[in-house]
């Protein structure tokens, strides 16, 4: 069973760790691979693929880009207008989104649903947040920097706008705030948010995992709120996705355990 990520960058995934960790508890042979793909050879490798591959997951820049090169999308994947996982089923590749249940997954695990939510950023990740909230009838605000993507989120999946203007006082009364933009990857001392503005009470979410400890989640810990760090998504789309794959449960324990010890 040949697997792989599909994006770029894409060194700095762990997914190869859980993946292949899961692949051998289940006894299954096969290997899980990094798969750099720039724009121009996105059509080359979706053939490759489909040539000869069980599957794929798809990271940034291509979430979206994929979506209209696949012969058929998982209604789920559709809403939200962008796919993280491909199937291949017989030379057919099927699109799916697996960060919507997985960022679900991972909150309820952790015992973070609290049925309001203020979600940072506008892109592939934001907008499988909203969606995993929002068909579940949470109330879900948005900010992103550029508005008008933001205006555009809000449009095609739900939830409603946050303007700058209001964004401190939407925050310190959010009970649970995710940041689903790419601010403080690779920088520590990053935030999306400015010095001090942070929930009154609740739990904070970083969808960065590198590094695994934000300035965020740093921050957010020190004020004593709870808070869940960019692996707990990544665990939980790639249970769904090794499921889709395979067609048996995931090791979850195993999966989570390398996926850890993979960043040491």
């Amino acid at each position: 069973m040949q697997l792989g990520l599909i994006g770029d960058p894409v060194h700095h995934s762990r997914s190869p760790a859980m993946m292949n960790a899961a692949l051998a508890a289940a006894g299954l042979s096969g290997r899980y691979r990094l798969l750099p793909t720039p724009a121009e050879a996105l059509s080359a490798r979706l053939a490759e693929v489909r040539a000869g591959m069980a599957g794929v997951n798809v990271t940034v820049p291509h979430k979206r880009r994929v979506v209209a090169r696949l012969d058929e999308i998982d209604p789920v994947a559709a809403a939200i207008g962008a796919v993280n996982t491909i199937v291949n089923r017989e030379g057919r590749l099927v699109g799916f989104n697996t960060d919507a249940d997985g960022f679900y997954w991972a909150l309820e695990r952790d015992g973070l649903c609290s049925g309001e939510a203020l979600v940072l950023g506008a892109g592939g990740a934001a907008r499988a947040v909203v969606y995993a909230l929002v068909a579940r009838g949470w109330l879900v605000g948005v900010h992103n920097r550029t508005l008008e993507r933001a205006q555009r989120l809000v449009e095609e999946v739900g939830g409603w706008l946050v303007v700058p203007q209001k964004l401190e006082k939407a925050v310190r009364r959010t009970p649970l705030l995710v940041n689903a933009t790419s601010v403080g990857l690779g920088d520590p001392e990053a935030s999306p948010l400015p010095p001090g503005v942070l929930p009154k009470a609740g739990a904070v979410v970083d969808l960065v995992y590198q590094p695994l400890e934000t300035r965020l989640l740093r921050e957010a810990r020190a004020a004593g709120l709870a808070v869940q760090d960019g692996l707990a998504m990544l665990l939980g789309q790639g249970v769904r996705a090794f499921e889709l794959w395979t067609g048996r449960p995931a090791p979850v324990a195993v999966m989570e355990r390398a996926l850890r010890e993979g960043g040491r």
